[in-house]
């Protein structure tokens, strides 16, 4: 049943355009779910998946990490003022004593590309050696350029720092177990892996398959291993519930939330992946908003509120929500390119399209 204040007429348009992926061979299988006011109001499954498949977020779990963050913040063990090595002292080394816990999560603090692989990632010790060698590659806060797994890292340590908790842990035990989204899961067991969307090459099957990226995480030992923001898993119901909790639930205080909302960073992005040079980034703590310029940004659309925020994932996932409107969305797809990333023009049409519809729906 659909709340009226969801058009139908449009949803059905919506899930017509991503049905048509699907038909057209273009995708394997995909989720969708539209939540607003607190409750999903419409989902769908199609092609090789099933409603409890769960999917790998990729960067479309990083406003599940946020969401843990806002939590510290909110019981008041962390503060984003101070420098991450006041709290991880092993961080301090090489000139990155001032670097602030704020600049992480803004994807401004000087080493994006810094190393941390599988096997490494499984020790705790072998994961704070890594901290120690990382050097930072420009001033801190002056440059926008993702953290693609740098920050989480960091984010998770400082999760178990103040907690005593892994972010696996306190994910669950502190937020999804309470609020009964049970598919969101930071690095599930490979004997858990069963209902996990498998990787599917698009297209011809040309081309040599990069072994780093998002592929690397079809491998399910490294899925298991836990990086926090990209091996992350769900529905795309649960994620779509996910923001619907951020933007409602009593777990959060109301102004932390407001606050990590707000736009710290607007400058290019750099960086391989990181998208178009010419069109600023707004970054908030640790997602993406919209902004009130009317600018096409990666992974966002258009059609909702300035306050929309949110983020992508490889290969042409979205989620978001509008505070506005009271709307959130997902988008999950296991159709990947031999790149990992899909940036040519079907992908883009895709992902600007459907995230359009989407933001379009509440009247």
């Amino acid at each position: 049943m659909i709340k009226l204040s969801v058009d139908s007429t449009r949803l059905e348009i919506l899930l017509r355009r991503i049905e048509n992926e699907i038909d057209r061979g273009l995708l394997p299988s995909a989720q969708v779910a539209v939540a607003h006011d607190g409750v999903i109001v419409a989902d769908a499954t199609f092609g090789d998946a099933l409603p409890t498949t769960r999917y790998v977020l990729q960067s479309a779990g990083r406003p599940v990490v946020a969401g843990v963050v806002w939590k510290l913040i909110s019981d008041g063990v962390l503060d984003i003022g101070r420098p991450v090595a006041e709290y991880i002292p092993e961080f301090a080394s090489n000139g990155k004593d001032s670097v602030t816990v704020e600049q992480v999560l803004t994807h401004t603090g000087g080493f994006p590309l810094a190393p941390l692989g599988f096997p490494a990632m499984l020790s705790r010790s072998a994961r704070l050696e890594a901290f120690a060698k990382w050097r930072l590659t420009y001033e801190p806060g002056t440059r926008l350029e993702f953290h693609l797994t740098s920050a989480a890292w960091i984010a998770g340590e400082l999760c178990e720092r103040t907690t005593g908790l892994s972010m696996r842990e306190y994910l669950r035990e502190e937020l999804t177990g309470p609020l009964g989204l049970n598919s969101i899961e930071i690095g599930p067991p490979i004997e858990s892996q069963g209902d996990v969307a498998k990787f599917v090459l698009l297209g011809d099957g040309g081309g040599e398959v990069s072994p780093w990226g998002p592929w690397y995480l079809s491998t399910p030992d490294v899925l298991a291993a836990g990086e926090p923001s990209h091996s992350m898993v769900s529905t795309a119901v649960d994620l779509a519930l996910w923001y619907q909790a951020i933007m409602n639930s009593p777990l959060w205080k109301r102004e932390v939330v407001e606050d990590a909302l707000r736009v710290r960073v607007t400058l290019p992005i750099q960086g391989e992946r990181g998208g178009t040079r010419s069109v600023p980034g707004n970054i908030a703590l640790f997602v993406a908003v919209a902004g009130d310029d009317g600018i096409q940004r990666a992974f966002l659309p258009t059609t909702g509120s300035p306050s929309t925020f949110g983020h992508g994932g490889a290969p042409s996932q979205i989620a978001f929500a509008d505070p506005e409107s009271g709307l959130s969305f997902a988008f999950l797809t296991n159709g990947y390119p031999a790149s990992g990333y899909e940036q040519g023009r079907a992908g883009l049409n895709r992902i600007i399209n459907i995230g359009n519809l989407a933001a379009d729906l509440v009247v």
